[in-house]
């Protein structure tokens, strides 16, 4: 379902299932808590979703096609596809973009937040290799594959900070960042780094934090009648709202918490729309502050959303 937000058309775009393991998920809050709110698989995962989003306007005589986030891609080894539990039997990138009616030639931009596997995967694919061609081991491919972009006509926009992070990660999150996911956009000329909080398109604005890793931009649209928060690994799930639950994966939890700080008072102030990426149950909220804390005020899909505030 499509919908409007100012000039810009929004759909959202299932990539795909994943697990991870719940207590990672809610860092030092006891499983006896968590647990009423995510039921857990027998190896402790919960399940979760990997929720892009499709943005479409024409700017200066040109239609934008922008989509935030590539989920895991295709690119996994069988290994980590068992262990996180990647599931496409019920959406995947390229399919729910195609019954957006966009195709990969067609998107113009893209919005990695940050370059976890989970969220830049799809930015890039395995192709087989014209016959003659020499391969480039630095870009993935094996055999008679390479990894190319996934979409050969964007620009795909990212924190300088973060991709200097990914080229060099720390023990550890090393484990999070794979190579052939980003290096062979800068290969391709399409990589576009920027730095801080800046309007990347009309009404686009990108606010920059850095608990959970350095450099992750989570997209904010702004219009007269609502502002629209893209969240990410700020707020993975709606019950991330409470401010003690933060990742065991956060680099910097005390950080993360002073911007959990920092975005909530003015969400509730100015009756933003949060869109959930990960939370398989919830897509999109409003937030109130009670004596017990912030929480959803109202919890909806996008379309209903955007119905009646629009």
């Amino acid at each position: 379902m499509t919908v409007r937000l100012g000039n810009w058309s929004l759909t959202s775009i299932a990539g795909g299932d994943f697990v991870l393991d719940g207590g990672a998920m809610y860092g030092v809050v006891p499983k006896v808590i968590w647990k009423t709110i995510h039921p857990v698989d027998e190896d402790n995962r919960i399940p979760m979703t990997m929720r892009c989003l499709l943005l479409r306007r024409e700017v200066e005589g040109r239609e934008r096609i922008v989509l935030v986030d590539t989920g895991a891609g295709t690119k996994l080894s069988d290994k980590l596809v068992t262990i996180y539990g990647i599931d496409y039997s019920q959406h995947d990138l390229i399919g729910s973009l195609a019954a957006a009616g966009v195709t990969p030639t067609q998107v113009t931009d893209v919005i990695l937040t940050h370059l976890h596997f989970d969220h830049c995967g799809g930015a890039t694919m395995s192709v087989a290799r014209p016959p003659g061609e020499e391969g480039d081991a630095a870009t993935g491919g094996k055999g008679e594959t390479d990894v190319r972009p996934t979409f050969p006509n964007a620009v795909y926009h990212l924190q300088q900070r973060q991709w200097e992070w990914a080229l060099a990660p720390s023990e550890r999150d090393r484990a999070s960042f794979l190579e052939k996911n980003y290096v062979p956009l800068e290969r391709s000329g399409q990589l576009n780094l920027v730095e801080g909080e800046i309007e990347i398109l009309p009404d686009i604005f990108l606010l920059v934090v850095n608990g959970h890793t350095p450099g992750q931009q989570l997209p904010l649209i702004r219009t007269t009648r609502r502002t629209f928060l893209y969240c990410a690994d700020l707020f993975p799930f709606v019950s991330h709202l409470h401010l003690p639950y933060i990742m065991a994966y956060d680099l910097a939890p005390l950080r993360t918490l002073e911007e959990k700080k920092r975005v909530l008072p003015r969400a509730v102030e100015e009756e933003w729309v949060l869109y959930f990426e990960h939370d398989a149950a919830t897509e999109c909220c409003t937030v109130e502050e009670t004596p017990r804390g912030y929480r959803a005020a109202e919890t909806l899909s996008l379309e209903d959303c955007f119905t009646s505030c629009e």
